[in-house]
C-alpha cells in the first residue's frame, strides 16, 4: 500500500542526486536508504559497506543475476 508523504526540498534534492548516480528513481532511492537504515538499526555491529553489499546481493539473487558457487571450478 502506498501513501503520500511530504519531504523537505533539501532532502529531495539530495535523493535526486543519488538516484541519478545509481540509476534509480527517487522513490526507489528512498526505499533503498530506508532498507539500509533499518538493517543498520537492527544490526548495529555491522559496517555500512557490509549491509549495503548484502542488500545489493539479495537484489541480484531476486533478479536471477548470480552464479552458484562451485568449489571444484577453482
Amino acid at each position: 500500500m502506498g501513501i503520500a508523504i511530504k519531504l523537505s526540498d533539501d532532502l529531495v534534492k539530495d535523493v535526486s542526486a543519488y538516484a541519478t548516480m545509481f540509476h534509480r528513481s527517487v522513490p526507489k532511492q528512498i526505499e533503498f536508504w530506508i532498507k539500509v537504515g533499518k538493517a543498520a538499526e537492527e544490526n548495529p555491529d555491522l559496517p555500512y559497506n557490509f549491509i549495503k553489499g548484502t542488500l545489493m546481493a539479495l537484489e541480484e539473487v531476486k533478479r536471477g543475476e548470480f552464479e552458484e558457487y562451485n568449489p571444484d571450478s577453482l
